[in-house]
Formats: C-alpha cells, structure tokens, sequence
C-alpha cells in the first residue's frame, strides 16, 4: 500500500496515556469507542501477531532471503509507507476485544484469521522488500510492472478476465498500481509450497512470477541498502477517538450506489396480488442478509461494510414496491447472492473501488 496521506496539524492535546487492557475489554462498545487509539495501551509484544510475525520470518528464511527482516508496528490501518522497510499492522489485531469490535462496527476483520494475516503480511512485505533494496529503479522490473512514480488512484476499473496480474489478496488488486502488481505477485512466490507455476503456466502473469523468483535469488545472499526504522503515525500518536476512527472509516467505505434496476428486482419479487400471502421482499433480504454478504464478498473482494450498503439500497427498494417473494426461498437465496454480486460489480465497474490507502 502507498503511504498514508499526510495527517492535518493537531492542537495541542494531553500526552497519551495508556489504559490497560485489563479495564476496557469488559467495556460495553459505547464506552470503548470513546477512548483514544493512543490510550488503548496494546502491543504486538504478547499478542497473537508475535508468532505470526515469527512464521513470517522463517518463511523469508526459508525462502532464501537471508539477511532482510522486516520490523513491524500499530497505527490504524495495514500499510508499508514509501523508503520504509517495515509494515504498519491495525491496532485491532493485538487483542480480541478490539477485533470484535472492528467486526461490529465494520462487519469483518480484515485479517482476523491467521491465514488472511498472513496473506496480508506476505502482501506487505513485498512492498518493504521493494523498498529495503530499491527494486523499483531497477529497469526490468519497471518494464514488467510499470513505475513506481505512477499516481495511485483515489479508485480503479478492474478488468477481470485480464491474465496478466496474479491473484492473490482480491482477485484484480494488482491492477490498481505497478507497486501493488508487485507486492501481489511476491506474495505468490513467497507462499510456501505455491503453485504458481502451474496456476499461471499459460498466463502472461508467470513472466512477472518468474522474474521476482530470479530476482529474490540474486538479492537474498546481500544485505538491504535501507535499514531505517522510521514509523508513520504509530498507534501513540493516533490522539482519534475509536469512535471518529471509524466515521472516518465509514465515510471512505461508504458507497453511494445508483439506483436498483426494478426489472431485475421484479425476477424475485413482485407486488401482484397471487403474491401477497408470501413473505415480503425485506424480510426475506433481513434473514439472507449475513450469508448474501459474505459470498458476495468473496466473490467480488469488496468490504462486507460495502456489500452491505448495497443490500439496505436493495431492500429499501423493495420495501417502497412494497414487493414480496415470488420464487422459492430456494430458487431466491441463490439469485439474490448472484444479484447483489452484479449490483456490486457494476459499482466496482463505475470506476470507483477502492484502494487501500
């Protein structure tokens, strides 16, 4: 991911200080959302990142890089700045309670199971890596993946069926920028035990796959030329309040959909009278909502708190038809996840998804 944008100037403020766990995790969720980010009083020491963290090293071990090891702190979001090698890890994942609270107020945790954190951390470490040893200059890595100094979008249009970026973290997130192409694509090869060769063996992808193989196996003998240890907006000097963390989180992941096509709707539902006994459109979209979200989730790589947006739009429709099943729950379940999937897609299609930033 690119560097944050700068944060605007603060007043001055009281001086963090730290609440330990042990007094807030029992906190009801409106009172833990008061608290600020640099007050949470949590680290990665004696978290459960420490024995990720320690995987992800013998895998870099494994994996023939020998002398680069990334450092790791907490700010608010996942990202590896510019000229840093070093990965910076949402203060949600040093302890459950905050984790759980992420899930209520976002409706998933972005990395919350050890194998998405680690896919996730695999991603960022691409970017640190790139940056440890200034790959970006090198000529044929601009030729195969395009420049570093290319703007990043504030969103992109996918191209899905495109071959020529591996798939990794969401199906096209390599799209978005040559630097994420390649954190993506040394994620593939850095997966113990990956397939990549045959996943991609009649892609134009594997040129890309090959070429940072040849590459890790010229660097991993020689030490990084980048040793800082410079942090951007570490968890205590994030002065937030949990609570303005995520309106401001929201609003980036908010979607302002366009309207619903009522012909596609009226393939469901319908407001004739031999369908008033059946149960109405919106409580059947109220009890199908959590499974609709989360394939449709995984099938498009959007945040479930977009997904979800895109269903209140789907059933505040209905409930103004006043529209009601006119199928199967059966044939509907599978039919509204494909539906709200298309809904989606057309929203990634605009040009507005996202980018992690």
């Amino acid at each position: 991911m690119a560097e944050p944008e700068a944060r605007a100037e603060e007043t001055p403020a009281a001086k963090p200080h730290p609440v330990p766990p042990s007094e807030w995790e029992a906190w009801p969720d409106e009172q833990l959302l008061d608290l600020r980010l640099c007050d949470l009083g949590v680290g990665i020491r004696g978290s459960e990142l420490e024995p990720r963290i320690r995987e992800l090293n013998r895998e870099l071990r494994a994996a023939g890089i020998a002398h680069f090891r990334p450092f790791f702190w907490l700010s608010d979001e996942w990202y590896t700045p510019d000229g840093v090698p070093g990965v910076a890890i949402p203060f949600y994942m040093a302890h459950p309670r905050l984790a759980r609270l992420e899930f209520a107020q976002m409706l998933e945790v972005e990395g919350g199971t050890p194998e998405w954190c680690m896919r996730i951390l695999r991603h960022e470490i691409g970017h640190a890596i790139d940056n440890a040893y200034a790959l970006r200059r090198r000529h044929r890595r601009q030729q195969l993946f395009g420049l570093s100094s290319k703007p990043y979008p504030e969103y992109y249009t996918p191209r899905p069926y495109s071959r020529s970026f591996v798939q990794y973290l969401e199906p096209w997130y390599g799209q978005s920028h040559p630097d994420e192409d390649f954190a993506e694509t040394f994620a593939v090869w850095m997966t113990p035990d990956s397939p990549w060769r045959v996943r991609y063996h009649d892609w134009p992808a594997l040129k890309k796959v090959e070429y940072v193989a040849a590459l890790m196996h010229e660097i991993g003998p020689t030490a990084p030329r980048l040793t800082t240890r410079r942090t951007v907006d570490p968890l205590p000097r994030l002065r937030k309040t949990l609570r303005e963390h995520y309106h401001d989180k929201r609003q980036r992941y908010g979607v302002d959909h366009p309207n619903v096509y009522d012909r596609d709707l009226r393939r469901l539902f319908s407001d004739a009278p031999e369908h008033r006994a059946n149960p109405s459109a919106t409580r059947f979209i109220r009890r199908m909502r959590k499974e609709v979200r989360a394939r449709a989730a995984r099938w498009t790589g959007e945040y479930q708190y977009t997904i979800n947006q895109v269903i209140d739009e789907i059933a505040k429709r209905c409930r103004d038809l006043n529209l009601r099943l006119a199928v199967s729950p059966e044939e509907a379940r599978l039919e509204f996840t494909v539906f709200v999937a298309v809904q989606t897609m057309h929203y990634l299609h605009s040009g507005r998804h996202r980018v992690w930033l």
